[in-house]
């Protein structure tokens, strides 16, 4: 028997391995998290565009195993080859499939550019054949690099994280020599702020609700959800005051648009502003690194730290379909409110000041968080599971 040894690498901020028997626990622990709470009235059917990882793998964990819906999950991920053990979505998605079927739910996986025409008539003919013609539930979590024009497939637009009118200089970790550097980031042209509104905005979501209301598969009472951040006034400059701001806002725009669209049958367009997490795309940004290593660190003192999964049911047990709803002067669900409290951020900004290259320590408590979370996205650092296993049982674990 061949032994294989997963070994962790990060590049920067950038993690290159995975280990999947960590993701398999991970995913356990997720599933034990909703399961732990009685099971509520939502959606049968649901569609989950990003359910791969983060809040679009929470949503897809809660929408099964707190509702009992079937689902079906589209993304791109990349699968193994000889000379790669393939992502951790790729993975995430292999392992919730298994653990679905063993509960007698329907749970399907489509890997594909969500963005692509193509994809959108192919999910519809998976509606009508496996989810008897009805879609009770559609969440939007896509967090993509680029996208292509429907229009002209040729012309791709391109994200960017970037502030507006000014650059803005911060410190962020570097968790490959777990320290803190300063970043600065050049402000955005005209072309990438509004080629990060097509990439990150609601123009997508607007077609995939159109193709789908058009094709009549659309349940009564549907309802849809897009997730989006506010932050708080230490991460504005890049975040909210920047072109992922910029984009959140056009996403808000479209909520309205879609809402009017699915008010005859009695259904909604959500928007959630969700709470700061450990995400692989958010590492990346300036300030905000250590922003959540404040905010964790805060929170581990005052008790009240989320996860993705344990926000992500809440938000669909108390707020989507129950009767707790916290919404602000703009209609939008604020799962985030604790959070974003003055006591909280009070903390927080207290606490900034000693997170600076020179007084920084890998010792502090929520630095230790942040890392450990940030390890666990690629199944490392999860405890009680071994960085061996034989080659054999790994290709099982990938064909089952």
């Amino acid at each position: 028997m061949t032994q294989l040894t997963f070994t962790e690498k990060i590049d920067g901020n950038v993690a290159r391995s995975v280990n999947p028997l960590g993701l398999q626990r991970m995913m356990a622990q997720q599933i034990a998290t909703v399961t732990k709470e009685p099971q509520y009235t939502g959606a049968k059917h649901a569609l989950i565009l990003g359910g791969s990882s983060s809040y679009g793998l929470a949503s897809r964990i809660t929408a099964a195993f707190g509702m009992g819906a079937a689902t079906l999950s589209v993304g791109y991920e990349r699968p193994p080859r000889p000379d790669f053990l393939g992502t951790a979505g790729w993975w995430n998605q292999r392992f919730f499939k298994h653990a679905a079927n063993e509960a007698g739910l329907v749970a399907s996986n489509l890997n594909a550019d969500v963005f692509l025409p193509q994809t959108k008539q192919e999910v519809i003919q998976f509606i009508r054949n496996r989810f008897g013609g009805q879609l009770d539930l559609l969440v939007y979590s896509i967090a993509a690099p680029k996208r292509k024009n429907p229009a002209n497939p040729a012309e791709a637009w391109r994200s960017v994280i970037k502030p507006l009118g000014n650059p803005v200089t911060d410190y962020t970790v570097d968790l490959e020599h777990q320290r803190l550097v300063k970043a600065t980031l050049e402000p955005a042209t005209v072309a990438e702020v509004a080629a990060t509104n097509h990439v990150m905005g609601g123009e997508d979501w607007e077609l995939w609700i159109d193709a789908l209301q058009a094709a009549g598969v659309l349940a009564p009472n549907f309802k849809t959800i897009l997730f989006s951040y506010e932050g708080p006034r230490v991460t504005a400059p890049v975040y909210h005051d920047g072109t992922l701001g910029q984009a959140k806002r056009a996403a808000e725009a479209s909520a309205h648009q879609i809402q009017a669209k699915l008010a005859k049958t009695g259904g909604e367009a959500l928007i959630s502003v969700n709470r700061s997490v450990t995400t692989k795309a958010s590492v990346v940004i300036p300030g905000f690194s250590r922003y959540c290593m404040a905010l964790y660190q805060v929170e581990q003192q005052r008790g009240g730290h989320e996860q993705p999964i344990d926000h992500i049911d809440r938000l669909f047990r108390d707020m989507v379909y129950g009767e707790r709803r916290v919404v602000d002067s703009r209609g939008r669900l604020r799962p985030d409110a604790t959070e974003l409290s003055p006591a909280v951020q009070g903390a927080v900004e207290d606490l900034l000041p000693q997170l600076t290259p020179d007084n920084f320590s890998t010792a502090m408590p929520g630095y230790q968080q942040f890392r450990r979370e940030f390890r666990q996205l690629n199944g490392f650092d999860v405890p009680g599971v071994s960085n061996v296993m034989e080659r054999d049982a790994l290709t099982q674990l990938a064909t089952d």
